[in-house]
């Protein structure tokens, strides 16, 4: 009997290292070469990405096998919406004829298309069904369909991508999205999954924390965050993860990407800030990493540190990916950014709105029956 447990065992770690060795959303491995690259970061150490303030994210197979045991088995009052999300939908020529001014889109959890200076940008273009390597091995999106189809979307001119889990970088969605995109932009180390996938390494800008590129009369800044990364148990913290700026001469934006609550919020609205608007992560949270992840009340906070005229909760409203609610986040989120007198916007998944705007439509989508 004993025998037959361990032979069990063994087949399916050998059948886990079949899996994550040919399965192409895996993504690119991070090579003795690109490591001696990216020594130089400050960031990087003994072969890994670390957080400015250190999280312990070494987790064994067992531990992480618990972790999951915990998530999928345990029930959760109001954990995904009862009938599907109904999302308002945008056609093709709606964004090739746009010109100005600056507009976002919200796709659900924190995938964005924004507007901006004559161009289209995507911002952690998750579009898959499930935030999984395969879709067996998830839950799917809230919703059933997308505001629009990854076929119909225009010419994109640019992708930030801010890391590399599953709900941010999705192997499907780039293969869909790679020949009408100009330029990707992401942190360190990212860029080998993208290469790994089929785009050209010419057409992949990776940056450090603090590094700044332009592109066209726009500027992205990549800033810290504080987060872990790696597409499987053996490859945590092998690329790094960030937040994003995106600047013009009239206008300043901040894309959070995930990140526990620390200072560097404060760090970077003295350096980069007051911005005009901040989309931050607001979702996913749960007292058991709550150095990876913020709490609702930590997001308000951390909307004041960067010195935000309004912000928007993202990472909530596609996936379960934790323990609370779905509508856990922004309730609580908002109730703590009345109490700072801290504007927030939350528009309905693919309704359009302008930079400018401080009033939205369907503010409270999620309590309409």
């Amino acid at each position: 009997m004993i025998l037959g447990f361990i032979l069990i065992i063994a087949l399916l770690v050998v059948a886990y290292f079949l899996f994550v060795t040919y399965y192409p959303s895996f993504g690119g491995e991070l090579t003795k070469e690109r490591q001696l690259q990216y020594a130089t970061s400050a960031q990087f150490e003994n072969g890994k990405f670390v957080n400015t303030n250190r999280v312990d994210m070494d987790l064994s197979f067992f531990e992480t096998l618990a972790l999951a045991r915990k998530f999928f088995f345990t029930r959760v009052e109001n954990g995904r919406p009862a009938q599907d999300i109904t999302v308002a939908k945008i056609d093709s020529s709606a964004i090739a004829d746009y010109s100005s001014p600056t507009r976002f889109v919200w796709f659900g959890h924190s995938a964005f298309l924004i507007q901006m200076n004559h161009k289209n940008l995507l911002v952690d273009p998750m579009f898959g069904d499930v935030p999984a390597p395969h879709s067996l091995l998830g839950a799917s999106r809230f919703s059933s369909e997308l505001p629009i189809e990854i076929e119909k979307l225009p010419k994109i001119d640019a992708v930030l991508i801010s890391h590399d889990h599953y709900d941010h970088l999705d192997y499907g969605s780039i293969q869909l999205l790679k020949d009408k995109v100009g330029m990707f932009y992401t942190p360190l180390g990212v860029g080998i999954h993208l290469e790994a996938w089929g785009v050209a390494k010419a057409r992949i800008v990776e940056l450090d924390w603090w590094q700044e590129t332009t592109f066209d009369d726009l500027t992205f800044v990549n800033t810290p965050a504080r987060h872990f990364s790696g597409r499987k148990i053996n490859n945590r913290q092998s690329t790094l993860w960030c937040s994003w700026i995106i600047r013009s001469d009239t206008e300043n934006i901040f894309f959070s990407g995930d990140s526990g609550y620390d200072t560097h919020f404060k760090t970077i609205g003295e350096k980069y800030g007051p911005f005009d608007f901040a989309m931050l992560e607001c979702g996913q949270y749960n007292k058991m990493w709550p150095d990876i992840h913020m709490f609702p009340e930590e997001t308000a906070i951390a909307g004041l540190d960067l010195k935000a005229k309004k912000i928007m909760p993202i990472h909530w409203g596609a996936f379960k990916l934790a323990l609370h609610s779905w509508t856990d986040p922004v309730e609580r989120l908002n109730k703590k950014a009345n109490e700072l007198q801290l504007p927030v916007i939350t528009p309905k998944i693919g309704e359009a709105f302008l930079l400018e705007e401080t009033v939205i439509e369907h503010q409270d989508w999620w309590k309409i029956k």
